[in-house]
């Protein structure tokens, strides 16, 4: 998939040299002002009458096409942006990304976009730049590299996207924000096209050839740790979910050195490339679906390409240990007990429970680093799909002000989040009888008491652990969102960083 170009201009709208305009208009508009207005112009009236006879509503979602009339352009794209006061950043992000495939199904080529016409006017400019461009380009992703019949991929480009300001002092503000916008969006991409991979094409090997591959690209450090080496750390925990495969587990650090000597922050996700559930297999219908469950890996991935891009003056530690979860003749089996590199050992009762006894020696590692705090991103478990649905993921937490701080960058990306309850209480799901924890309390509260085992390894240090399996894959394009795994929180960990930087 190759992204359009995204640019920023002050220039008239109608003398851009380009294939296609846009122009938006609200809900119920009784007159046509700015952009609107000069496309009026341009078509001789054609849009104000249209909007007269109901033709043209600027009902959120409605598309008309108009001849480029006047303009330099072969179509002018009228877009509705919907009722006023329901049109904030969200909804552009949104807006952008449904017109984004709209645009690439009739061909659109360049394109001249205007900015005007939302109900955006009090919104930072370098925000709603940065909203509008990861609609585009999170709008507009597609995998769909192995399909080997053309008929079979979506048809039509877009080539370049040029965001028209009306207002030449916003220009620089915009430009701003589509750099940035542009950088999370295509980590988000990067991220979605790692956990969309199928597993034979996405082993842990794979994951790290392209952890390296974009380490050296983007200028971040990047160390692999081999089972040798995580056998001496004693990283037993994490070894015992890739006890089972042929494929050889990949440890994965990145780090993200800014000036200063604070500890860094540490993102730390789940990688399980393929998950069979082990031992105790899962049932085959959907199966197919645990391709997707090194998401959090990916996430942490994603978020690490945006932070070496957008250079911030903090600090971050990348950590995301990979392993497939298979049965085999040495696979750990229901029962065994398993020591962490911290020394806590950990009856496994489910080997299907894995992500937690990788993720206890990911947090391990991570702590003994330094760092802090420390969030690990996880599919961790289906029982926080019943709590929450498909709409947001859970948050548990140790620290009421990293919970803050998750919600005020939730805010920024439009990435739905809720806290869950983490009393004490839970704790005795948890504990073993020949262990100092066991890897499963069972059903009742089963995302609180997998978060209660990771929290064991992250001790008094600020933690949060996000569990994404409910929002992990997307069933319909809709918005920003492309049918397929939803990079999801990519843009969320990488706000929190940028935060901390201001």
């Amino acid at each position: 998939m190759t992204n359009p170009e995204l640019s920023v201009t002050g220039a008239n709208l109608g003398q851009l040299d380009v294939d296609t305009v846009v122009c938006w208009v609200p809900e119920g508009s009784a007159r046509l002002s700015g952009h609107a207005a000069a496309v009026d112009r341009a078509t001789d009236g054609a849009l104000a009458l249209m909007i007269r006879d109901g033709l043209v509503t600027g009902r959120a979602g409605e598309t008309t096409v108009l001849h480029g009339g006047k303009t330099r352009a072969k179509r002018i794209v009228v877009a509705g942006a919907g009722k006023a006061e329901a049109f904030d950043v969200h909804a552009e992000r949104r807006a952008a990304g449904n017109l984004a495939r709209t645009l690439r199904g009739m061909d659109a080529g360049r394109v001249a976009w205007s900015t005007q016409g939302y109900a955006t006017g009090s919104v930072d400019p370098a925000v709603a730049a940065a909203a509008r461009s990861e609609g585009v380009l999170m709008g507009l992703y597609r995998f769909d590299k192995h399909h080997t019949k053309e008929a079979d991929r979506p048809r039509g480009t877009v080539i370049s996207v040029a965001f028209v300001e009306a207002n030449a002092r916003t220009v620089a503000a915009a430009q701003r924000g589509v750099a940035q916008g542009a950088a999370l969006a295509e980590a988000t991409n990067f991220a979605r096209d790692l956990s969309n991979e199928p597993a034979n094409l996405m082993t842990p090997t794979i994951v790290a050839t392209h952890a390296q591959e974009m380490a050296a690209r983007e200028g971040l450090e990047c160390t692999i740790i081999e089972r040798a080496e995580a056998e001496r750390l004693g990283m037993g925990s994490y070894l015992s979910v890739a006890n089972g495969s042929h494929q050889p587990p990949k440890f994965i650090v990145l780090r993200y050195k800014a000036r200063g000597s604070q500890p860094p922050i540490a993102l730390i996700g789940k990688g399980i490339t393929f998950d069979t559930g082990g031992t105790s297999i899962k049932p085959a219908a959907g199966m197919e679906r645990m391709k997707g469950d090194m998401s959090g890996a990916a996430a942490v991935l994603g978020a690490m390409m945006a932070i070496a891009r957008l250079k911030p003056s903090v600090s971050v530690l990348g950590v995301a240990p990979c392993t497939e979860n298979m049965p085999g003749g040495g696979a750990t089996k229901p029962g065994d007990v398993v020591y962490a590199m911290d020394g806590q050992s950990i009856e496994v009762i489910n080997t299907d429970a894995e992500g937690r006894l990788i993720l206890a020696d990911g947090v391990a590692y991570a702590r003994q680093q330094g760092a802090t705090p420390l969030i690990d991103v996880a599919t961790l478990t289906g029982a926080i799909n019943v709590a929450l649905g498909k709409v947001r993921y859970g948050v548990h937490t140790n620290n009421d002000g990293l919970m803050a701080e998750l919600e005020r960058a939730a805010e920024l990306s439009g990435e739905k989040l809720w806290r869950m309850p983490m009393d004490k209480e839970y704790e005795e799901q948890i504990k073993s009888d020949v262990a100092d924890v066991k890897n499963t309390g069972g059903a009742p509260a089963g995302s609180i008491t997998g978060a209660k085992l990771i929290e064991k390894f992250a001790g008094d240090t600020p933690w949060a652990h996000l569990d994404i399996a409910g929002v992990m894959d997307v069933e319909r394009d809709r918005g920003e969102w492309v049918k397929g795994m939803s990079g999801q929180p990519v843009r969320t960990l990488v706000h929190l960083v940028l935060n901390r930087s201001k």
